[in-house]
Protein backbone atom coordinates (compact mmCIF):
# COMPACT_ATOMS: atom_id res chain seq x y z
CA UNK A 1 0.00 0.00 0.00
CA UNK A 2 1.51 3.15 -1.10
CA UNK A 3 1.94 5.87 1.25
CA UNK A 4 -1.13 8.23 1.82
CA UNK A 5 -1.45 11.67 0.20
CA UNK A 6 -1.61 14.33 2.46
CA UNK A 7 -5.47 15.24 2.12
CA UNK A 8 -5.95 14.43 5.75
CA UNK A 9 -4.36 15.63 8.48
CA UNK A 10 -0.43 15.16 8.22
CA UNK A 11 -0.06 12.66 11.22
CA UNK A 12 -1.70 9.37 10.91
CA UNK A 13 -2.23 6.67 12.88
CA UNK A 14 0.39 7.88 15.58
CA UNK A 15 0.47 11.82 14.86
CA UNK A 16 3.32 13.82 16.17
CA UNK A 17 3.20 15.94 19.08
CA UNK A 18 2.62 19.31 17.04
CA UNK A 19 0.08 17.59 14.96
CA UNK A 20 -2.25 16.24 17.71
CA UNK A 21 -4.32 19.02 17.56
CA UNK A 22 -5.25 18.92 14.26
CA UNK A 23 -8.49 16.50 13.50
CA UNK A 24 -7.27 13.66 12.52
CA UNK A 25 -8.74 11.41 9.16
CA UNK A 26 -9.03 8.40 9.38
CA UNK A 27 -9.75 6.14 5.82
CA UNK A 28 -11.15 3.03 6.46
CA UNK A 29 -12.50 -0.09 4.24
CA UNK A 30 -14.62 -2.83 5.56
CA UNK A 31 -15.56 -6.10 4.22
CA UNK A 32 -18.80 -6.45 6.02
CA UNK A 33 -22.05 -5.05 6.43
CA UNK A 34 -23.35 -5.36 9.58
CA UNK A 35 -23.11 -3.66 13.13
CA UNK A 36 -19.58 -3.15 12.23
CA UNK A 37 -19.83 -0.95 9.04
CA UNK A 38 -22.51 1.83 11.37
CA UNK A 39 -20.19 1.81 13.95
CA UNK A 40 -17.22 2.80 11.51
CA UNK A 41 -19.50 4.95 9.77
CA UNK A 42 -20.47 6.71 12.96
CA UNK A 43 -16.65 7.34 13.95
CA UNK A 44 -15.88 11.12 14.37
CA UNK A 45 -13.23 11.67 11.68
CA UNK A 46 -13.53 7.98 10.59
CA UNK A 47 -14.36 8.46 6.44
CA UNK A 48 -15.14 5.56 4.10
CA UNK A 49 -12.66 4.66 1.00
CA UNK A 50 -14.32 2.34 -1.68
CA UNK A 51 -12.80 -0.31 -4.43
CA UNK A 52 -8.90 0.41 -4.62
CA UNK A 53 -8.72 3.87 -2.43
CA UNK A 54 -6.36 3.90 -0.17
CA UNK A 55 -6.73 3.19 3.31
CA UNK A 56 -5.73 3.19 6.69
CA UNK A 57 -8.32 0.79 8.61
CA UNK A 58 -9.11 -2.28 7.08
CA UNK A 59 -11.65 -4.55 8.67
CA UNK A 60 -10.80 -7.64 6.19
CA UNK A 61 -11.93 -11.31 6.08
CA UNK A 62 -9.25 -13.79 6.70
CA UNK A 63 -9.40 -14.62 2.83
CA UNK A 64 -8.47 -11.26 1.64
CA UNK A 65 -5.56 -11.81 4.28
CA UNK A 66 -4.29 -14.95 2.90
CA UNK A 67 -4.24 -13.45 -0.38
CA UNK A 68 -2.70 -10.23 -0.32
CA UNK A 69 -1.40 -9.32 2.79
CA UNK A 70 2.30 -10.69 1.45
CA UNK A 71 1.85 -8.96 -1.59
CA UNK A 72 1.06 -5.17 -0.04
CA UNK A 73 3.26 -2.11 1.26
CA UNK A 74 1.41 -0.97 4.66
CA UNK A 75 2.55 2.27 6.21
CA UNK A 76 3.28 2.40 9.66
CA UNK A 77 0.10 3.68 10.88
CA UNK A 78 -1.86 0.96 8.94
CA UNK A 79 -4.12 -1.71 10.89
CA UNK A 80 -6.13 -4.57 10.05
CA UNK A 81 -8.01 -6.62 11.52
CA UNK A 82 -6.58 -10.39 11.82
CA UNK A 83 -2.90 -11.63 12.33
CA UNK A 84 -1.69 -13.54 9.25
CA UNK A 85 -1.47 -16.80 10.93
CA UNK A 86 -4.69 -16.80 13.41
CA UNK A 87 -5.53 -20.11 12.72
CA UNK A 88 -3.27 -21.14 15.44
CA UNK A 89 -5.72 -20.15 17.82
CA UNK A 90 -8.77 -20.15 15.33
CA UNK A 91 -8.62 -23.66 13.65
CA UNK A 92 -9.97 -26.50 16.36
CA UNK A 93 -7.25 -28.74 15.71
CA UNK A 94 -4.25 -26.13 15.56
CA UNK A 95 -5.60 -24.60 19.09
CA UNK A 96 -5.68 -27.69 21.24
CA UNK A 97 -2.21 -28.74 19.64
CA UNK A 98 -1.33 -25.62 20.30
CA UNK A 99 -2.77 -25.88 24.34
CA UNK A 100 -1.43 -29.76 24.42
CA UNK A 101 2.16 -28.21 23.52
CA UNK A 102 1.86 -25.55 26.18
CA UNK A 103 0.56 -27.66 28.55
CA UNK A 104 3.59 -29.95 28.38
CA UNK A 105 5.72 -26.73 28.44
CA UNK A 106 4.42 -25.83 31.80
CA UNK A 107 4.23 -28.66 33.57
CA UNK A 108 8.32 -29.32 32.32
CA UNK A 109 9.43 -25.34 33.64
CA UNK A 110 6.58 -24.93 36.45
CA UNK A 111 5.17 -27.86 37.55
CA UNK A 112 1.74 -29.96 37.04
CA UNK A 113 -0.40 -27.52 39.42
CA UNK A 114 0.44 -24.93 36.79
CA UNK A 115 0.10 -27.16 33.73
CA UNK A 116 -3.16 -28.30 35.18
CA UNK A 117 -4.53 -24.91 34.76
CA UNK A 118 -4.87 -25.89 31.18
CA UNK A 119 -7.26 -28.67 31.63
CA UNK A 120 -9.99 -26.53 30.70
CA UNK A 121 -10.60 -28.31 26.74
CA UNK A 122 -12.32 -31.55 26.52
CA UNK A 123 -10.46 -34.96 25.31
CA UNK A 124 -9.83 -34.08 21.76
CA UNK A 125 -8.19 -36.25 18.82
CA UNK A 126 -7.59 -34.53 14.79
CA UNK A 127 -8.98 -36.92 12.74
CA UNK A 128 -7.88 -38.64 10.21
CA UNK A 129 -4.17 -38.57 11.70
CA UNK A 130 -4.87 -39.57 14.98
CA UNK A 131 -7.11 -42.16 14.30
CA UNK A 132 -5.74 -45.07 16.03
CA UNK A 133 -5.05 -42.87 19.34
CA UNK A 134 -8.54 -42.57 18.90
CA UNK A 135 -10.13 -45.65 18.96
CA UNK A 136 -7.81 -46.91 21.92
CA UNK A 137 -9.39 -43.90 23.74
CA UNK A 138 -13.25 -44.68 22.75
CA UNK A 139 -12.56 -48.26 23.81
CA UNK A 140 -11.64 -47.18 27.49
CA UNK A 141 -14.52 -45.50 27.28
CA UNK A 142 -17.15 -46.99 25.78
CA UNK A 143 -21.14 -45.83 25.58
CA UNK A 144 -19.97 -41.93 26.23
CA UNK A 145 -20.65 -39.47 23.42
CA UNK A 146 -18.35 -38.00 21.02
CA UNK A 147 -18.91 -34.75 19.10
CA UNK A 148 -17.27 -35.07 15.24
CA UNK A 149 -16.39 -31.03 13.96
CA UNK A 150 -14.57 -30.07 10.75
CA UNK A 151 -11.69 -28.15 11.85
CA UNK A 152 -12.56 -25.08 9.65
CA UNK A 153 -16.00 -24.76 9.39
CA UNK A 154 -18.66 -22.56 12.07
CA UNK A 155 -21.82 -22.09 13.05
CA UNK A 156 -22.40 -25.83 13.80
CA UNK A 157 -21.96 -26.54 10.33
CA UNK A 158 -20.55 -30.00 9.47
CA UNK A 159 -20.91 -31.26 12.92
CA UNK A 160 -22.39 -34.49 14.40
CA UNK A 161 -22.82 -36.74 17.22
CA UNK A 162 -21.79 -40.27 18.03
CA UNK A 163 -21.77 -43.54 20.16
CA UNK A 164 -20.56 -46.09 18.36
CA UNK A 165 -17.62 -46.32 16.28
CA UNK A 166 -19.20 -47.89 13.56
CA UNK A 167 -20.63 -44.43 12.84
CA UNK A 168 -16.92 -43.22 12.81
CA UNK A 169 -16.07 -46.14 10.21
CA UNK A 170 -18.42 -45.48 7.99
CA UNK A 171 -17.19 -41.32 8.26
CA UNK A 172 -13.55 -42.55 7.29
CA UNK A 173 -15.08 -44.45 4.42
CA UNK A 174 -16.42 -41.57 3.06
CA UNK A 175 -13.08 -39.55 3.17
CA UNK A 176 -11.23 -41.98 2.00
CA UNK A 177 -12.60 -42.47 -1.75
CA UNK A 178 -10.13 -39.24 -2.05
CA UNK A 179 -6.59 -41.35 -1.06
CA UNK A 180 -6.42 -42.67 -4.34
CA UNK A 181 -7.33 -39.82 -6.46
CA UNK A 182 -4.24 -37.57 -8.29
CA UNK A 183 -5.72 -34.65 -8.23
CA UNK A 184 -5.51 -31.61 -5.29
CA UNK A 185 -9.07 -32.28 -3.59
CA UNK A 186 -8.19 -32.02 -0.21
CA UNK A 187 -9.47 -34.22 2.62
CA UNK A 188 -11.52 -32.48 5.15
CA UNK A 189 -10.38 -32.48 8.72
CA UNK A 190 -12.11 -33.01 12.03
CA UNK A 191 -11.36 -33.27 15.65
CA UNK A 192 -13.54 -35.83 17.74
CA UNK A 193 -13.80 -34.33 20.74
CA UNK A 194 -15.25 -36.09 23.74
CA UNK A 195 -19.14 -34.40 24.26
CA UNK A 196 -20.04 -32.42 27.32
CA UNK A 197 -23.05 -34.10 28.88
CA UNK A 198 -23.55 -32.38 31.62
CA UNK A 199 -24.12 -28.69 30.44
CA UNK A 200 -25.75 -26.02 32.71
CA UNK A 201 -29.24 -26.03 32.03
CA UNK A 202 -31.38 -22.86 32.40
CA UNK A 203 -35.06 -23.25 32.17
CA UNK A 204 -34.20 -26.89 30.61
CA UNK A 205 -32.03 -24.85 27.86
CA UNK A 206 -28.80 -25.07 26.96
CA UNK A 207 -27.71 -21.54 25.75
CA UNK A 208 -25.52 -22.60 22.30
CA UNK A 209 -25.14 -21.31 19.12
CA UNK A 210 -27.23 -18.85 17.69
CA UNK A 211 -26.99 -19.78 14.15
CA UNK A 212 -28.41 -23.23 15.48
CA UNK A 213 -30.93 -22.02 18.19
CA UNK A 214 -32.29 -19.87 15.25
CA UNK A 215 -33.27 -22.58 12.94
CA UNK A 216 -35.85 -23.51 15.93
CA UNK A 217 -39.89 -23.17 15.17
CA UNK A 218 -40.28 -21.46 18.32
CA UNK A 219 -37.55 -18.56 17.92
CA UNK A 220 -38.48 -15.13 18.28
CA UNK A 221 -36.31 -13.07 16.60
CA UNK A 222 -37.29 -9.71 18.58
CA UNK A 223 -36.32 -11.41 21.79
CA UNK A 224 -33.76 -13.70 20.39
CA UNK A 225 -31.78 -16.24 22.85
CA UNK A 226 -29.02 -14.12 24.15
CA UNK A 227 -27.97 -12.59 27.83
CA UNK A 228 -25.88 -10.34 28.17
CA UNK A 229 -23.00 -11.56 30.61
CA UNK A 230 -23.92 -9.12 33.37
CA UNK A 231 -27.23 -10.77 33.44
CA UNK A 232 -25.75 -14.49 33.55
CA UNK A 233 -23.79 -13.42 36.03
CA UNK A 234 -26.44 -11.59 38.24
CA UNK A 235 -28.55 -14.96 37.57
CA UNK A 236 -25.88 -17.48 38.79
CA UNK A 237 -25.25 -15.24 41.85
CA UNK A 238 -28.99 -15.20 42.82
CA UNK A 239 -28.97 -19.04 42.32
CA UNK A 240 -25.54 -20.28 43.95
CA UNK A 241 -24.23 -17.77 45.48
CA UNK A 242 -21.36 -14.82 44.80
CA UNK A 243 -18.30 -17.73 46.04
CA UNK A 244 -19.18 -20.08 43.81
CA UNK A 245 -19.75 -17.72 40.43
CA UNK A 246 -16.37 -15.82 41.34
CA UNK A 247 -14.46 -19.12 40.76
CA UNK A 248 -15.82 -19.72 37.92
CA UNK A 249 -15.31 -16.23 36.71
CA UNK A 250 -11.72 -16.18 37.70
CA UNK A 251 -11.73 -19.66 35.51
CA UNK A 252 -12.98 -18.02 32.48
CA UNK A 253 -10.20 -15.70 32.76
CA UNK A 254 -7.55 -18.20 32.98
CA UNK A 255 -8.97 -19.63 30.01
CA UNK A 256 -8.50 -16.50 28.13
CA UNK A 257 -4.65 -15.96 29.04
CA UNK A 258 -3.60 -19.55 28.86
CA UNK A 259 -5.02 -20.06 25.39
CA UNK A 260 -3.22 -16.68 24.21
CA UNK A 261 -0.32 -17.28 26.04
CA UNK A 262 -0.69 -21.33 23.87
CA UNK A 263 0.18 -19.17 20.55
CA UNK A 264 2.37 -16.32 22.10
CA UNK A 265 5.62 -17.94 20.92
CA UNK A 266 3.68 -19.30 17.27
CA UNK A 267 1.70 -16.00 16.10
CA UNK A 268 3.42 -13.98 13.75
CA UNK A 269 2.99 -10.56 15.86
CA UNK A 270 2.90 -8.13 13.07
CA UNK A 271 2.63 -4.20 14.45
CA UNK A 272 -0.33 -3.60 11.57
CA UNK A 273 -2.30 -6.45 12.75
CA UNK A 274 -5.13 -6.62 15.85
CA UNK A 275 -7.30 -9.54 16.61
CA UNK A 276 -10.84 -9.25 17.82
CA UNK A 277 -11.63 -12.84 19.23
CA UNK A 278 -14.60 -14.58 20.31
CA UNK A 279 -14.27 -17.36 22.62
CA UNK A 280 -17.41 -20.09 22.95
CA UNK A 281 -17.27 -21.43 26.16
CA UNK A 282 -19.74 -24.08 27.80
CA UNK A 283 -20.23 -24.59 31.83
CA UNK A 284 -21.51 -27.59 32.88
CA UNK A 285 -23.47 -28.71 35.92
CA UNK A 286 -20.17 -28.91 38.40
CA UNK A 287 -19.50 -25.17 37.22
CA UNK A 288 -16.39 -25.99 35.39
CA UNK A 289 -15.79 -23.80 32.16
CA UNK A 290 -14.85 -25.70 29.17
CA UNK A 291 -13.26 -23.79 26.04
CA UNK A 292 -14.93 -25.32 22.76
CA UNK A 293 -13.58 -22.73 20.63
CA UNK A 294 -11.83 -19.67 19.56
CA UNK A 295 -13.58 -17.55 16.22
CA UNK A 296 -11.69 -15.59 14.18
CA UNK A 297 -14.87 -13.92 12.81
CA UNK A 298 -17.23 -13.82 15.81
CA UNK A 299 -20.60 -12.67 14.52
CA UNK A 300 -21.13 -9.15 14.37
CA UNK A 301 -24.88 -9.18 13.11
CA UNK A 302 -26.94 -8.10 15.81
CA UNK A 303 -30.27 -11.09 16.31
CA UNK A 304 -31.92 -8.41 18.39
CA UNK A 305 -32.04 -4.64 19.66
CA UNK A 306 -30.27 -5.76 22.94
CA UNK A 307 -27.57 -7.99 20.68
CA UNK A 308 -27.01 -4.68 18.46
CA UNK A 309 -26.28 -2.51 21.62
CA UNK A 310 -24.37 -4.85 23.46
CA UNK A 311 -21.99 -5.05 19.62
CA UNK A 312 -22.06 -1.07 19.09
CA UNK A 313 -20.85 -0.73 22.60
CA UNK A 314 -18.54 -3.72 21.87
CA UNK A 315 -16.77 -2.82 18.80
CA UNK A 316 -16.90 1.25 19.47
CA UNK A 317 -14.33 -0.02 22.57
CA UNK A 318 -12.54 -2.30 20.14
CA UNK A 319 -11.72 0.82 17.88
CA UNK A 320 -10.84 2.76 21.44
CA UNK A 321 -8.03 -0.01 22.18
CA UNK A 322 -6.35 -0.08 18.48
CA UNK A 323 -6.47 3.59 18.82
CA UNK A 324 -6.21 4.86 15.08
CA UNK A 325 -6.20 8.33 16.55
CA UNK A 326 -3.41 8.19 18.99
CA UNK A 327 -5.19 9.26 22.10
CA UNK A 328 -4.24 6.91 24.52
CA UNK A 329 -0.43 7.04 26.64
CA UNK A 330 -0.20 3.11 26.81
CA UNK A 331 -0.78 2.45 30.48
CA UNK A 332 -4.43 2.13 31.03
CA UNK A 333 -6.03 -0.29 32.45
CA UNK A 334 -9.63 -0.44 31.18
CA UNK A 335 -11.07 1.31 28.18
CA UNK A 336 -14.86 1.46 27.90
CA UNK A 337 -15.99 -2.63 28.70
CA UNK A 338 -12.38 -3.98 27.94
CA UNK A 339 -9.65 -4.41 30.99
CA UNK A 340 -6.05 -5.34 30.64
CA UNK A 341 -5.33 -8.44 31.80
CA UNK A 342 -2.13 -9.21 30.99
CA UNK A 343 1.49 -6.73 29.85
CA UNK A 344 4.18 -9.26 30.10
CA UNK A 345 2.75 -9.92 33.14
CA UNK A 346 -0.23 -10.32 34.95
CA UNK A 347 -2.07 -7.00 35.71
CA UNK A 348 -3.04 -6.78 38.98
CA UNK A 349 -6.62 -4.47 39.84
CA UNK A 350 -5.28 -2.37 42.18
CA UNK A 351 -1.51 -0.62 41.88
CA UNK A 352 1.06 -2.13 43.61
CA UNK A 353 -0.96 -5.14 45.38
CA UNK A 354 1.11 -8.08 43.24
CA UNK A 355 1.03 -11.14 46.14
CA UNK A 356 4.49 -11.46 46.47
CA UNK A 357 3.94 -13.54 49.30
CA UNK A 358 2.01 -16.40 47.89
CA UNK A 359 -1.23 -15.86 50.22
CA UNK A 360 -3.51 -14.91 47.80
CA UNK A 361 -3.94 -11.54 47.89
CA UNK A 362 -3.47 -11.07 44.35
CA UNK A 363 -7.23 -9.79 42.69
CA UNK A 364 -6.98 -9.76 38.59
CA UNK A 365 -7.95 -6.41 36.77
CA UNK A 366 -11.03 -7.86 34.93
CA UNK A 367 -14.44 -6.91 35.85
CA UNK A 368 -15.87 -9.84 33.26
CA UNK A 369 -19.89 -10.08 34.21
CA UNK A 370 -19.76 -7.03 36.35
CA UNK A 371 -21.83 -3.72 35.91
CA UNK A 372 -19.73 -1.13 34.22
CA UNK A 373 -20.81 2.40 33.10
CA UNK A 374 -18.55 2.23 30.05
CA UNK A 375 -19.62 6.06 28.89
CA UNK A 376 -18.71 7.43 32.20
CA UNK A 377 -15.39 5.59 32.12
CA UNK A 378 -14.65 6.37 28.96
CA UNK A 379 -15.79 10.43 29.57
CA UNK A 380 -13.16 10.41 32.87
CA UNK A 381 -10.61 8.62 30.53
CA UNK A 382 -10.42 11.46 27.96
CA UNK A 383 -10.87 14.12 30.08
CA UNK A 384 -7.78 13.12 31.57
CA UNK A 385 -5.83 12.08 28.90
CA UNK A 386 -6.97 15.61 27.78
CA UNK A 387 -5.36 17.50 30.46
CA UNK A 388 -2.71 15.32 31.03
CA UNK A 389 -1.67 16.63 26.85
CA UNK A 390 -2.37 20.03 27.95
CA UNK A 391 0.30 19.88 31.15
CA UNK A 392 2.58 18.05 29.32
CA UNK A 393 2.52 19.16 25.55
CA UNK A 394 5.58 21.32 26.21
CA UNK A 395 7.79 18.43 27.54
CA UNK A 396 6.35 15.34 25.48
CA UNK A 397 9.22 14.84 23.26
CA UNK A 398 11.23 14.20 26.65
CA UNK A 399 9.18 11.03 27.45
CA UNK A 400 10.66 7.81 27.77
CA UNK A 401 7.52 6.22 26.25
Amino acid sequence: MSKPKNQCSKGHGAPKARDREQKVCIRFKCSVMNTLMDVLRHRPGWVEVKDEGEWDFYWCDVSWLRENFDHIYMDEHVRISHFRNHYELTRKNYMVKNLKRFRKQLERDVGKLEAAKCDFFPKTFELPSDYHLFVEEFRKTPGITWIMKPVARSQGKGIFLFRKLKDIIDWRKDVSRYDDQKDDIPVENYVAQRYIENPYLIGDVHLTNVAVQKTSPDYDPEKGCKWMIQRFRQYLTSKHGPETVEKLFQDMDNIFIKSLQSVQKVIISDKHCFELYGYDILIDQNFKAWLLEVNASPSLTASSQEDYQLKTCLLEDTLHVVDMEARLTGKEKRVGGFDLMWNDGPVSREEDCIDISGTGNFVANTHLGCNNDRKKQLRQLFRSLNSQKKVTSKSWWTRGN
